[in-house]
C-alpha cells in the first residue's frame, strides 16, 4: 500500500504492549509450525467498508495456491492504528514462535527494525528475480538498508498535495482552478472560505501525537521542505538539523491554522482516526475546503469501496503544495511507501518470498496500483496504459515525483517523527509558544541521536 503513515514508531507502553500481546496469542503458532504454509501478516484498514488489501491478499492466495499444489497461504490481518500495527509486527517478529513469514513494513520504520534484528536481507532472492530490474531506484533505495542490503520489496509509492472542494470554493468566490503560489495564499483562501462559507472548515492540516506519522509527513514535514534545502538531516554532514528557522515557520503555520480556528476543532484534528473520517466523511459531504492530504485517498471513493463516490473527480480539485515564499523549484511534495519484509526469524523465508513474486507479475502489480489509489514503482506498468488511465488524479499526482521529498529514514527518525508530533501538538493546543515547541524538539533531537546533530 502506498505509504499512509498515520503514527510513530511505538514506545512499548502498557497499553500497546497488551494490545500487542492479544495480537500474539489470536496468531497462534510461527512460521516454522507448517513447512508447507506461508503466513501473511498485514495491516487491515479501520474502516471495515474499506477492504482493498484484504480483496487484493485473497486473489493472490488463491493463484498461489492453485500454482503451488500442496503449498498454503495463511493471512493474518492486523486491524490497528498504525502505532499499534507496528508494535504488534515488532512483538511477533521478536520469537520464532510467533513470528510470520512475510510482513508488510513501511519504510520509515525499515532501519530501526533492521537495526533491531528484525528483518532478513533478501539480496540472494533478488539477483535471481527477473522482475527486480524493472523497480524504479528511488523505491529500491527506500527499502535499503544502511548496510547496503536490501530488505524489502517496494509496493508502490505516493506524493502528496492539497485537495479542494470545488462546491466550497464556488460558494466563496475562489476560483476553480486555484493554485496557491505561497503559505500565505493558502491561508488567505482558508480565511475567505471562514467568512463566506462558515458551516465548513477551512483547511485541514494534520497535527499532533494521535496523527502520528500522518501528522509529521502530511503535516510538518510538507511545510518544513518548502522553507530551504535538507531542513529536516543534511546529508552531507550526516547529521540532523536542529535550531532551523523553517522548523519555526512550519510551526506557525501550524499554529495559525488552529489559533485562527482555520481548521477542524482541536478536539476533532487529535482524533486518531481523522485521516479516515476526512476521506470518508469531510470531504465526501462538503464540510472541509482545502486538505493537505496524499494521491491515495479515491482509494476510499472507488466502486465497492464502502465509500463509493463516483463524481469526487467533478467535485474535488487539486493543487500542488507551494514552498513557502514561492521560492524554486516552487512546490513541494513528500513520498513514502510501503514493503513486503521476510522476518529474520521466519520459518519458511524461501515461500515468502515465493508469494511476492506471486503478487509482483506485472498484472498483478497494476490491479494493485490501480485498486489502492498507489503510484507505480515499476517502470513497466507505468507506462502501461490502463494504469495511466485508472484514475483521474494520477497524472497530478505522478507529476510531483520531481519536486517529492524522502523521508531520511535512519534509526533516530521514528523518534525524531515523535518529537515533530509533540512539537505540532503544543502550538495546536496553545500549551506553549513556537519558540517553546522548537526549543523542545531541538532538545529531544539531540537527546535520541546522541548528540549527532548541525546548528543552523
Amino acid at each position: 500500500m502506498p505509504v499512509r503513515p498515520t503514527a510513530t514508531a511505538p514506545l512499548l507502553l502498557a497499553t500497546a504492549a497488551t494490545l500487542a500481546a492479544a495480537t500474539l496469542t489470536a496468531c497462534g503458532g510461527g512460521s516454522g509450525d507448517d513447512p508447507d504454509t506461508v503466513r501473511v501478516s498485514y495491516k487491515q484498514s479501520m474502516d471495515n467498508k474499506i477492504q482493498v488489501m484484504d480483496t487484493y491478499l485473497e486473489s493472490v492466495k488463491k493463484q498461489f495456491e492453485k500454482a503451488n499444489p500442496g503449498k498454503k497461504v495463511k493471512l493474518v490481518p492486523i486491524k490497528a492504528p498504525d502505532a499499534e500495527y507496528y508494535t504488534k509486527v515488532q512483538q511477533m517478529m521478536r520469537s520464532p514462535k510467533t513470528a510470520p513469514d512475510l510482513v508488510y513494513e513501511d519504510t520509515f520504520l525499515i532501519n530501526s527494525d533492521i537495526t533491531s534484528g528484525y528483518l532478513k536481507p533478501l539480496d540472494p532472492y533478488l539477483k535471481k528475480w527477473k522482475e527486480w530490474p524493472k523497480f524504479v531506484d528511488t523505491a529500491k533505495t527506500a527499502a535499503r538498508g544502511e548496510d547496503g542490503k536490501t530488505y524489502g520489496v517496494p509496493d508502490g509509492t505516493d506524493t502528496r498535495g492539497l485537495w479542494f472542494s470545488r462546491d466550497v470554493f464556488k460558494k466563496a468566490g475562489l476560483p476553480q482552478d486555484w493554485q496557491p503560489k505561497s503559505w500565505d495564499d493558502i491561508l488567505d483562501a482558508a480565511r475567505t472560505i471562514k467568512r463566506k462559507v462558515p458551516d465548513v472548515v477551512p483547511l485541514n492540516v494534520y497535527t499532533g501525537k494521535p496523527g502520528g506519522e500522518t501528522s509529521a509527513m502530511q503535516g510538518l514535514q510538507m511545510l518544513l521542505y518548502g522553507t530551504g534545502e535538507d531542513p529536516l538531516y543534511d546529508p552531507k554532514a550526516k547529521k540532523w538539523v536542529v535550531g532551523g528557522q523553517g522548523f519555526k515557520d512550519a510551526l506557525r503555520f501550524v499554529e495559525t491554522v488552529y489559533e485562527d480556528k482555520l481548521g477542524p476543532d482541536v478536539e476533532d484534528a487529535l482524533d486518531p482516526n481523522m485521516a479516515t473520517r476526512v476521506r470518508g466523511e469531510f470531504l465526501p459531504k462538503g464540510r472541509l475546503g482545502i486538505n493537505l492530504d496524499g494521491s491515495w485517498l479515491p482509494q476510499d471513493w472507488l466502486k465497492g469501496s464502502g465509500h463509493e463516490w463516483p463524481d469526487w473527480s467533478k467535485e474535488l480539485g487539486l493543487a500542488y503544495m507551494p514552498t513557502k515564499d514561492g521560492q524554486a523549484p516552487g512546490k513541494v511534495s513528500m513520498s513514502g511507501g510501503w514493503t513486503w519484509a521476510v522476518p529474520a526469524k521466519a520459518g519458511n523465508p524461501d515461500l515468502a518470498f515465493k508469494f511476492i513474486e506471486t503478487m509482483q507479475t506485472k498484472e498483478n502489480a497494476k490491479k494493485w496500483y490501480i485498486a489502492n489509489s498507489g503510484i507505480s514503482v515499476r517502470e513497466d506498468v507505468a507506462k502501461d496504459p490502463e494504469y495511466i488511465r485508472a484514475q483521474p488524479g494520477i497524472k497530478f499526482f505522478t507529476g510531483l515525483v520531481s519536486a517529492t521529498h524522502y523521508r531520511p529514514a535512519y534509526p533516530a527518525y521514528p523518534k525524531v517523527s515523535t518529537a515533530m508530533q509533540e512539537a505540532m501538538e503544543k502550538v495546536t493546543t496553545g500549551d506553549g509558544s513556537v519558540d517553546e515547541a522548537a526549543k523542545e524538539y531541538d532538545d529531544e533531537v539531540r537527546s535520541v541521536t546522541d548528540g549527532e546533530v548541525i546548528e543552523r
